[in-house]
């Protein structure tokens, strides 16, 4: 199983939590970006539909997929 870390730090002049390099919005406080990467890491948590995806991957190519909603990640928050 995957597991994806929501990692809160300081960013752009405040906090937000940060996955594989990508940041969150800022927020003023520590406590209110722990708050939001709690609730974003629930939701990555929680099952769903099977839907269809299309992504590029980093060689620029195309990839079309079913993701199985019931194909969730484990999920934690750091910080």
């Amino acid at each position: 199983m995957t597991k994806v870390v929501y990692k809160v730090v300081e960013h752009d002049g405040g906090w937000a939590y940060s996955v594989d390099g990508a940041y969150s919005e800022t927020y003023r406080s520590h406590d209110a970006a722990r708050a939001a990467a709690r609730r974003a890491a629930r939701e990555q948590a929680r099952p769903g539909e099977d839907v269809g995806i299309i992504y590029e991957d980093a060689s620029g190519h195309w990839h079309e997929e079913v993701s199985d909603g019931e194909d969730r990640p484990e999920t934690d928050v750091e910080g």
